[in-house]
């Protein structure tokens, strides 16, 4: 996901500034987030396969850790790091608060008990996990707190206006050509309080997209007036991704729960493994029993 660009890369500048031999292990990961402080340092794969000690961030549940998931299981001491209220509890040690915001919120308590000088180059990578984690400050849960620690990072040098429009206001072309065939294929159900649309792997082939190009498709129904939730299914090699997002009322994580998945209360994933019609026909037929 992308909100865990910023985290991963603030605790590791963060490590690597009090002298910790640390490697930071992100096995997809989009060139949008290329510009922040050693970015070019991410590995797609360990350099041992056994660590002393591995840390998951923003992460509820280690099936969505994804191909990290083999260095976490096999490491001696495991953290977790998370502000998911579904969280797991799957490490050792699990340094989990619901109420923030964003990871990088949690972040900052933890890299200033590790003695961690919060300079420009960690401030830009927390700034980073802090807007598209709270989507631009728009979801729930943003606190003024949030916002104090913002205007600290201002006064630090970090260039808020540059980030926002670095991480949500651009795009790149396949991410472009994707966005326009999902709102082709959009469709109203429900009077119009859901939306739904997809894409398939031939689109991401043909329009020669990266692992994280499909990024923001889901915001496009959820932002037309009047929609309560959007629905956005991603096809794989052998199940669909789900992307959901909800605006007023409706736990988009309970409903992902049913689909091995999870997240936030108004943005969340799961999967299913089913053809398509019939994934389709699931997913509606369960974000129906949550409208009023």
């Amino acid at each position: 996901m992308e909100t865990q660009y910023g985290s991963s890369l603030a605790l590791y500048n963060g490590l690597k500034q009090i002298n910790k031999n640390v490697d930071v292990v992100i096995p997809e990961y989009s060139k949008v987030f290329e510009f922040l402080p050693n970015s070019n340092e991410i590995i797609k794969e360990g350099k041992q396969q056994r660590y002393d000690l591995a840390i998951a961030l923003d992460c509820g549940d280690i099936k969505r850790l994804n191909g990290f998931a083999k260095y976490f299981e096999d490491a001696v001491t495991k953290i977790s790091i998370d502000h998911h209220s579904a969280n797991t509890m799957f490490a050792d040690y699990n340094f989990v608060n619901p109420t923030a915001p964003a990871c990088s919120q949690i972040l900052v308590i933890v890299l200033e008990a590790l003695g961690v000088e919060i300079n420009k180059e960690i401030g830009t990578c927390l700034l980073t996990g802090i807007i598209t984690d709270t989507g631009g400050f728009k979801y729930q849960g943003v606190s003024s707190e949030t916002f104090e620690f913002v205007s600290e990072l201002l006064n630090r040098g970090v260039n808020v206006s540059n980030i926002y429009k670095k991480v949500l206001q651009t795009l790149s072309k396949p991410s472009f050509e994707l966005r326009r065939r999902a709102m082709n294929r959009l469709e109203f159900l429900e009077n119009g309080k859901i939306t739904f649309t997809y894409i398939t792997k031939k689109d991401e082939d043909e329009v020669n997209a990266g692992s994280n190009d499909h990024d923001g498709i889901v915001e496009i129904g959820r932002d037309i007036e009047g929609v309560e939730i959007s629905i956005f299914l991603r096809e794989m090699d052998d199940e669909y991704k789900i992307s959901l997002r909800s605006n007023e009322y409706v736990n988009v994580s309970d409903i992902c729960l049913m689909f091995s998945g999870g997240g936030h209360i108004r943005a969340a994933g799961g999967s299913i493994n089913f053809p398509f019609e019939q994934a389709k026909e699931k997913i509606i037929n369960e974000c129906k029993k949550h409208l009023k």
